[in-house]
């Protein structure tokens, strides 16, 4: 009896102290694995989980692993409607615990922007690696793409939204 009640209060504590079970589910998850195949995609910045160093390294397995989603819609860079397969950018984040405002978006050319986390579970933004069933190639703004679906909402076909669609990411430093 003593040892149920003793039970009890350290569960109440370490809820009060965390505030909800889901911040003790983000704590008690296992750490990142390592990359097998070649790095895709690293993380940095305000998060809670790694894999080398300070960082959060992701092959293209690893990605997937975190689940794929998709969506068509039509972009300013291409003709008529495309179907975008990848990651939501929302889960990568939850992935790596970031605990961020904005993340900076940095391509394999040195372009860069920032995008509002906010936008990720308000738009259902994707970290494309597909293009109508193909892995993107660098070639064809890969293999990484950050991209909204731009017909979901007229609100999405502005420059401002265009702008933070980062193509050929390399890097996402979360702050």
């Amino acid at each position: 009896m003593i040892r149920a009640v003793s039970n009890r209060l350290t569960r109440r504590a370490l809820l009060g102290t965390f505030g909800a079970l889901p911040a003790l589910q983000v704590l008690a998850q296992p750490g990142l694995r390592s990359p097998q195949e070649t790095p895709l995609l690293t993380v940095s910045g305000r998060i809670g989980q790694r894999n080398q160093g300070t960082t959060a390294v992701f092959d293209r397995p690893m990605l997937e692993e975190l689940g794929v989603a998709g969506f068509s819609t039509t972009t300013p860079w291409y003709e008529g409607p495309v179907r975008f397969e990848g990651v939501p950018m929302r889960r990568l984040m939850q992935s790596v615990a970031a605990v961020g405002e904005t993340v900076t978006a940095i391509a394999l050319n040195d372009y860069s922007t920032d995008i509002p986390m906010a936008d990720f579970t308000r738009f259902n933004v994707l970290l494309a690696m597909r293009r109508d069933g193909r892995p993107m190639r660098v070639s064809d703004k890969g293999p990484l793409f950050i991209v909204y679906p731009y017909d979901s909402d007229p609100e999405l076909k502005a420059r401002q939204y265009y702008s933070r669609s980062a193509w050929s990411v390399a890097q996402l430093i979360v702050k």
